[in-house]
């Protein structure tokens, strides 16, 4: 690790630490009353959420052997799989964004799939749940429009005018937002030549054209029902494994599904952030949107540690057993090495 990444890693860790401790003292949490909040919960529903943390990361593999049955000649089986994607996991916890190439490595050690194959998979997927995320996010915003609103602009400093409502507020959006594309679309078709001379614009329009054609290679695939039968399941247990847990505790048995929803999305997009793990981004969205839906500043710090704890918790031991999976085979395995220098591993299947 050069200088550079060691310096991002130290920034992404302050950054890390400085949003918990944010967190922490505007709820006025104690780790006494932490732990006493969480030692009491019921943990029939983190047993149910474990099982649900599994079933997600399995279809997540088997996800992921679908996209590389055009491009192997054969595809890995579902241990070596399902061992690659938790041991990306747990190096994503120590180094954001490391856990693509991680989980890449490991599958090259346990089934020669060359990286940069496994690697174009594993980009092309992720478009995939980028789509699927703002396909949630949309929905989340529909029906808790009223929320949502008042929420970011709270959070963003500022505040829904006096006398507005949610809905009146999200028909102003949408003219403006059908006003600017309708500009836009004008203006794109007018100086069209001239854009297409410009680097930024070729650089752009080639981003979206290899983001199109990512998303349309499910058709080419031998199973895209499949495919997309996992996508929609992984996200299913995401959206599970959060919300049963809000069962475990007294002060958020009652929450509805709609808030579990809108957990979901805003963790998301905490865990999104370039911190180790979401550690702290995640903390402070969800402890601050778990406000609109009645809980106390400290309940909703604790329901946001309890989620990520589990979570957490679970991806350090399953990745630690993924890491022994891939020591005990070591037979059939190279060395970390031996991926950067063979050049089989940089190979095109």
């Amino acid at each position: 690790m050069n200088v550079k990444n060691i310096l991002k890693y130290l920034i992404s860790l302050a950054i890390a630490g400085g949003l918990l401790w944010f967190t922490f003292q505007q709820s006025h949490l104690d780790a006494a009353d932490l732990w006493q909040k969480i030692s009491a919960a019921d943990y029939r529903w983190v047993l149910l959420s474990i099982v649900l943390t599994f079933v997600a990361h399995w279809s997540r593999a088997e996800r992921w052997r679908i996209l590389l049955e055009p491009v192997v000649p054969q595809r890995p089986t579902a241990v070596d799989a399902t061992t690659s994607v938790l041991t990306g996991y747990l190096a994503n916890l120590a180094l954001p964004r490391a856990g693509e190439v991680a989980r890449c490595g490991t599958l090259y050690r346990l089934s020669a799939v060359p990286v940069n194959v496994s690697f174009g998979t594993v980009v092309a997927e992720r478009l995939f749940d980028v789509l699927m995320l703002l396909i949630l996010l949309a929905a989340t915003f529909i029906l808790e429009f009223d929320r949502l609103s008042q929420f970011f602009m709270e959070f963003l400093g500022g505040k829904l005018p006096k006398g507005s409502s949610g809905s009146g507020v999200l028909v102003l959006v949408g003219a403006i937002v059908l006003g600017v594309g309708l500009l836009s679309w004008f203006l794109f078709n007018r100086y069209r030549e001239a854009l297409g001379r410009h680097p930024l614009y070729q650089k752009v329009s080639a981003f979206v054209v290899g983001l199109l054609e990512g998303l349309l290679s499910v058709r080419k695939l031998r199973r895209p029902g499949a495919f997309l039968f996992h996508t929609v399941l992984i996200w299913t247990m995401y959206y599970l494994m959060s919300y049963t847990l809000f069962f475990a505790m007294p002060a958020t048995a009652n929450l509805g599904p709609l808030a579990g929803l809108t957990i979901l999305v805003v963790g998301s997009l905490g865990m999104a952030a370039p911190t180790p793990g979401g550690i702290g981004s995640f903390h402070l969205l969800v402890g601050q949107v778990a406000l609109l839906y009645g809980l106390t500043s400290q309940d909703g710090q604790v329901l946001a540690t309890f989620i990520h704890g589990v979570s957490t918790l679970m991806i350090i031991i399953l990745g630690i057993l993924s890491l022994l999976v891939v020591l005990l085979r070591r037979n059939k395995a190279t060395t970390a090495a031996d991926v950067l220098d063979d050049p089989k591993a940089i190979r095109l299947g």
